[in-house]
């Protein structure tokens, strides 16, 4: 069994988008999607799974999304696994920063080195960016709600991204290793 970990976008932000976490979960077990945990409530959930293939259990929730509720949030997956590589590739860890103003963006496909590249030469502000294939890191000092870089990111990247700030993506691991360690 395979632990994942699926990150929602755009669920129950601003009163739009509406989905109860409760009814999350019982949607994860009507897939087969073992022992689903859900965290805070703004779409993420846990669980463990025989498929392999992330992009096809993210399809699955997408369309099971949209029958139950009328909307389709783009949903990106990662495994317990790539999720541990993303800790440890934390381009921030050894400075003493505000975990809620350190932000991880992760994305539904790979970024070109060209991109990555033109990302990080994106100078605005105190807001720092570092680019990884699969997710962006990005620190905002002044928090996220009037960053300059945010909307310079989006016309970059043109692709589906969500974001989870620091203290969401070491309790999501938490919930998934001890996921594995109960399994």
């Amino acid at each position: 069994m395979t632990t994942m970990i699926a990150l929602l976008r755009g669920v129950n932000v601003g009163g739009h988008n509406k989905i109860k976490m409760d009814a999350l979960r019982s949607l994860c077990r009507s897939l087969k999607l073992v022992n689903a945990q859900t965290y805070v409530q703004s779409g993420n959930v846990v669980f463990t799974t025989k498929e392999k293939d992330s992009r096809k259990v993210g399809e699955r929730l997408e369309d099971e999304i949209e029958k139950a509720h009328g909307f389709r949030p783009a949903v990106i997956l990662r495994t317990a696994a790539e999720m541990r590589e993303v800790i440890k590739r934390n381009p921030f860890a050894k400075r003493e920063l505000d975990p809620a103003k350190l932000a991880v963006l992760f994305l539904s496909d790979e970024l070109s080195v060209e991109t990555r590249k033109q990302l990080e030469a994106i100078k605005v502000g105190p807001e720092e960016l570092k680019a990884f294939p699969r997710e962006l890191f990005v620190y905002f000092p002044n928090g996220m709600g009037r960053s300059k870089l945010s909307p310079a990111i989006d016309r970059i990247v043109k692709k589906t991204a969500t974001g989870r700030n620091w203290n969401s993506v070491t309790k999501l691991m938490g919930m998934a290793e001890k996921m594995e360690n109960d399994g």
